[in-house]
C-alpha cells in the first residue's frame, strides 16, 4: 500500500494560544515578538495583524511602522511548549510514526493505521476536532501520497483548512503553474537565482531540468523530483540526540561592553543550557559560545570538554573562550552543548571526578550566584525555577544590565 501522510500545521499559533487566554484580544491585530521600543524581530502574528502587511521574521520596528495599532507582546515559549506537548498527545494517538518540524507542525504516518484514504480523511477531521474541543485552537491539515504533497496540502486552505492530494499527477496538476517557491526547499535565494535564469514557475521546472540542475547541483535535482511530484521519503521520529546542539541566546536592548556583566550573563545561560540538556537526557562533548558585535559581525568558539552538561562547567568554559575574543561593545551573547549523547552512552573518567564532581559543580554555582546576588540585589538562589522560563530571563537579565 502507497503511504499515506498528513502535515498538521497549528494557526498563528503563539497569537492562537494567547487569544485563547485572553479573548480580549480576539479580532486585534496581535504581534508576539519584541516590543516596538525594543530590538529584535515578529515571532509570529495574528491574521490581522497579516492583512498590514506584518509577517514571521520582520523587524519589530517595520511591522511597527505598518501597524501601530497592533498589540505587542512577548513570547511565552515555556506555555507554548506545554499546549505543544499535549497537540503530540492527539497526534500521536493516530501515527504510527511521527515527525514534529517545529511546536505547531508535524508530519504524521497513518498508513498502517488508516488502511484507506477514506480513513485517513477522517482522522485528519478528528485531529482538528480534538484540537479545537481539548485545546480551543484550530489547526490547517493536509492528507497526501507524499510529505511534499502532505504541506503542500494543508497550505491550501489556511486557517482552519483541509485539503487532500491523493497523487502525483494531483499535485503537478495543482502546482504547475505557479512560482517555484512552492516547492518547499526553494528559499528566497534559491528562487532569486532562478529567477535570473528565466525560471519562475513549476512548469519552468519541469521544461528545464538540465539548467536547474546545472543551476543548483544536488539540490537542483531534488527539486526537479519535486516539481513532477516524487518524493518516497519517509516520516522519521525526531529523538532529541537527532539535534546537533543545545543553546541559549540572549540579545540586549543596548550594547554591552562591560565584559565582566557579560561573564555574570553567560552564568544564567550556563544554569538554562543545564536544565534543557537535563530535560531530555543529554550530554556534550563541547561548549560554545557566540556573539555577535554592535556592528553585527559575528563570531562563535568553541572547545571539547570530558561529557557533561554541568552548568558549572558551561559557564567555566564558556567564560574562558570570552576571554579570548576582542573586547567591543556586544549586541547577543549566547553559549551551549554540542557533540551531544545520551546518558546511557556517557563514560565516566577518571578525570570526571576530578574535575567535574557533584560536590565541586554545587560550591562553585553557589559561589557564583552569591555574587551575583550581592551585585544586583537579586535572590537568584531562591529564584531559579522562575528565570529558566524565557521571558523572566530576558527582564532579569535586562534588569541586571540596567543596574549594573
Amino acid at each position: 500500500m502507497e503511504q499515506i501522510i498528513i502535515h498538521v500545521d497549528m494557526d498563528a499559533f503563539y497569537a492562537s494560544v494567547e487569544i485563547r487566554d485572553d479573548p480580549s484580544l480576539r479580532g486585534k491585530p496581535l504581534i508576539i515578538g519584541s516590543l516596538p521600543h525594543e530590538r529584535g524581530v515578529v515571532a509570529t502574528c495574528s491574521y490581522e495583524a497579516r492583512k498590514y502587511g506584518v509577517h514571521s521574521g520582520m523587524n519589530i520596528k517595520e511591522a511597527y511602522r505598518l501597524c501601530p495599532a497592533g498589540v505587542y507582546k512577548h513570547p511565552d515559549f515555556d506555555k507554548y511548549r506545554d499546549v505543544s506537548n499535549r497537540l503530540h498527545d492527539i497526534w500521536n494517538a493516530y501515527a504510527s510514526a511521527s515527525e514534529y518540524i517545529a511546536l505547531d507542525e508535524a508530519y504524521l504516518d497513518v498508513t498502517a493505521r488508516a488502511g484507506s484514504w477514506e480513513n485517513a480523511r477522517g482522522i485528519a477531521h478528528e485531529i482538528k476536532r480534538r484540537t479545537l474541543d481539548e485545546l480551543g485552537l484550530t489547526c490547517s491539515v493536509g492528507v497526501a501520497y507524499s510529505k511534499t504533497a502532505a504541506k503542500t496540502a494543508s497550505e491550501e486552505k489556511k486557517p482552519d483548512g483541509y485539503y487532500e492530494i491523493p497523487t502525483a499527477e494531483a499535485f503537478v496538476s495543482l502546482i504547475i503553474d505557479r512560482n517555484a517557491r512552492v516547492l518547499y526547499t526553494v528559499g528566497a535565494k534559491t528562487a532569486e537565482k532562478l529567477e535570473r535564469a528565466g525560471i519562475r514557475t513549476v512548469r519552468d521546472i519541469q521544461e528545464r531540468q538540465a539548467e536547474v540542475t546545472r543551476l543548483l547541483g544536488k539540490q537542483g535535482q531534488w527539486i526537479v523530483r519535486q516539481a513532477f511530484g516524487q518524493d518516497e521519503r519517509k516520516v522519521t521520529v525526531y529523538k532529541p540526540e537527532d539535534a546537533k546542539s543545545i543553546s541559549r541566546e540572549l540579545t540586549f536592548q543596548a550594547d554591552v561592553d562591560d565584559f565582566a556583566f557579560l561573564r555574570d550573563v553567560l552564568l544564567l545561560l550556563a544554569l538554562s543550557v543545564e536544565r534543557r540538556a537535563a530535560g531530555v537526557g543529554l550530554y556534550g562533548e563541547g561548549v560554545s559560545l557566540k556573539l555577535t558585535y554592535a556592528d553585527m559581525k559575528g563570531i562563535t568558539r568553541s572547545r571539547l570538554v570530558l561529557t557533561t552538561r554541568s552548568a558549572a562547567v558551561i559557564y567555566r568554559e564558556a567564560v574562558g573562550l570570552l576571554e579570548q575574543v576582542p573586547e567591543k561593545p556586544v549586541r547577543l551573547i549566547g553559549t551551549g552543548l554540542y557533540h551531544l549523547t545520551g546518558g546511557e552512552e556517557r563514560q565516566l573518567r577518571f578525570d570526571d571526578f576530578i574535575r567535574d564532581s557533584a560536590a565541586e559543580e554545587k560550591a562553585s554555582l553557589a559561589a557564583a550566584l552569591e555574587r551575583l546576588h550581592w551585585r544586583y540585589g537579586l535572590d537568584f538562589a531562591g529564584n531559579l525555577d522562575k528565570i529558566y522560563r524565557g521571558e523572566t530571563l530576558y527582564r532579569t537579565v535586562e534588569y541586571m544590565r540596567r543596574h549594573k
